[in-house]
């Protein structure tokens, strides 16, 4: 691909068409110094999502490199999308970074990948390069309205990468390509992506955030991870995840021959402890045990955690009242 391919954004799409222009807009307005592409695979959309993509292929040819399935490779049991198609794409095409966003996401920084490749290109010790995303909330969701794991621009230890109190939005993350030439079962197994990707950065190394708000991650997408969890028998769905991570997590303290240990067991008993509060479990939520999890919680839900454990007549009132005024 030339000397100066650089990057490889890795996007995944499944019926997205109400937003997938907005991502395809930002990865196009990339001003850079370097070449990048556009590794886009779409899983056999059944809305106009394909027909947007094949448009921004035709009119940009040498940068949106899509893969349009006609079959649905998540109901074959392929849920490793992006290690499967894309990243081995990435690797083949010699880029020296993957960037990361999903379809419904989007940047709004044209500089965003500029600012980061020059970053790692100065500290090739850095393994993963983020930074804050604001939220951009669908549908009734109540929650914060940024992503802002930290407060300044700063690197990120390892130990802080593995066990963190507040999310890294995908739309951020951007890592050197080498680090998924081979991935292990760990992360081939793992329920979700994110989460193991960056488990394999802080095997490699820091992380180096930056408090700018780079992105937009939008939340309660109909389809979405998220949203697809909420639906049918949210409890199992809860338990079956946990115990997937728990197993993740094991899988990763052995392929890190343990060296975080103590960190990789505080992040498994922090997920869990929030399948019980996502699951409303208030007896392990309030347990004496996981106080400091229970502390970490923003003070809205820390209140409301009280408040319906303790008042539930009175919980239930306040949500009804809050239904009829959305209406």
């Amino acid at each position: 691909m030339g000397e100066n391919m650089l990057v490889s954004i890795c996007c995944i799409t499944y019926n997205q068409e109400s937003y997938i222009r907005d991502a395809l807009n930002g990865f196009v307005n990339q001003k850079t110094n370097f070449k990048y592409e556009v590794l886009i695979h779409d899983d056999a959309s059944t809305d106009r999502t394909a027909e947007i993509i094949r448009e921004y292929q035709e009119k940009y040819p040498d940068l949106i490199k899509p893969i349009l399935q006609t079959v649905n490779q998540y109901s074959l049991g392929l849920t490793n999308v992006s290690g499967t198609w894309n990243f081995p794409r990435a690797v083949k095409n010699g880029s020296k970074y993957i960037a990361m966003c999903e379809g419904d996401d989007y940047w709004i920084d044209e500089h965003k990948l500029q600012r980061q490749v020059d970053y790692m290109e100065e500290h090739p010790d850095c393994a993963l390069a983020f930074h804050s995303a604001k939220v951009e909330v669908q549908g009734n969701a109540v929650t914060e309205r940024m992503m802002r794991p930290y407060q300044k621009d700063r690197i990120v230890t390892p130990e802080e990468i593995i066990d963190k109190t507040s999310g890294y939005a995908t739309a951020s993350l951007m890592f050197r390509t080498e680090m998924v030439k081979e991935l292990p079962d760990f992360y081939n197994n793992a329920p979700l992506a994110d989460i193991p990707l960056q488990l394999l950065a802080a095997n490699m190394g820091y992380g180096y955030y930056m408090d700018e708000p780079m992105c937009v991650y939008r939340l309660g997408v109909a389809g979405s991870w998220t949203a697809m969890m909420k639906q049918g028998n949210y409890e199992k769905k809860q338990q079956d995840y946990a115990r997937a991570m728990k197993k993740m997590y094991q899988g990763y303290d052995e392929f890190s021959g343990k060296k975080f240990h103590e960190t990789v067991v505080r992040a498994w008993r922090r997920l869990y402890f929030l399948t019980q509060v996502n699951t409303k479990h208030y007896d392990v939520v309030l347990d004496k045990k996981n106080r400091r999890f229970y502390k970490e919680l923003n003070f809205r839900t820390r209140f409301f955690i009280r408040l319906e454990a303790t008042y539930p007549g009175i919980y239930q009132w306040l949500q009804d009242s809050y239904h009829r005024l959305k209406k």
